[in-house]
């Protein structure tokens, strides 16, 4: 069984063409600019099987085409690395494309999850052991031996990164970032993200205080610039 928070049945941004996101209950980090906290606890979301999860994909099949399929997200999946491998070996056979979105933070068998994983979406938080500490509380080994096994692997890779005002919004930063990326193979995508406060008002609610109160959104042309910049577009 899984720990489910939530389900999007006709997603468009997190992997190619239509996809149905789900959403795994748990995570280990505590990134300063986390806008879904109430995804932490394992122990919270609803339990699920895999064949109730294959039941759902096969009613948003037809919407696929030849680039959708399943993503999932969190939380953080591979916090339930077991589960994951199971029900992605069952959608290979139901001929449904797999997509992990992930910060790389978890633990079981890597190697024979990413067998089954057509895509990885990793989220990048800092390519600086201190600073990635400083960011989200977690040790930077614990990605590093995820890294380790998708660079074997030979999965796709898109890179996400949010750029955060004061944090990660300098070019001295991307400049550096560009270089922590450029020792992974199969880059296919580098997606620079804004930083919004769309989730101050769900740590309101839980009773947590939101570590970036005081940060405004991040400019979206500012990003499209660091953007162009990693990416060698004149802007």
């Amino acid at each position: 069984m899984g720990k489910i928070h939530s389900i999007e049945t006709m997603g468009l941004v997190d992997g190619p063409g239509i996809r149905t996101v789900l959403f795994f209950q748990g995570c280990s980090l505590r990134c300063q600019y986390c806008h879904n906290p109430d995804t932490w606890d394992l122990k919270s979301g609803k339990e699920m099987n895999v064949t109730e999860i294959i039941k759902i994909l096969k009613r948003y099949q037809p919407y696929y085409g030849e680039t959708g399929g399943v993503t999932c997200s969190g939380g953080e999946p591979l916090l339930q690395a077991e589960f994951l491998i199971e029900l992605f070996k069952q959608c290979k056979k139901e001929d449904i494309s797999t997509c992990l979105d992930t910060a790389g933070y978890g633990n079981g068998d890597y190697n024979e999850l990413l067998e089954y994983t057509d895509l990885v979406l990793f989220d990048v938080k800092h390519y600086i052991p201190e600073m990635f500490r400083k960011l989200t509380g977690g040790n930077f080994n614990i990605i590093s031996n995820f890294l380790d096994a998708l660079k074997k692997s030979g999965t796709p890779i898109w890179i996400r990164h949010v750029i955060v005002p004061g944090l990660t919004d300098t070019e001295e930063h991307i400049r550096r970032l560009k270089d922590y990326i450029s020792g992974i193979p199969n880059v296919e995508k580098i997606e620079l993200l804004p930083y919004h406060t769309l989730g101050a008002k769900k740590y309101e609610k839980m009773g947590i205080d939101y570590p970036l109160k005081d940060i405004e959104p991040m400019d979206k042309e500012e990003t499209k610039k660091l953007q162009n910049m990693i990416l060698n577009i004149e802007s």
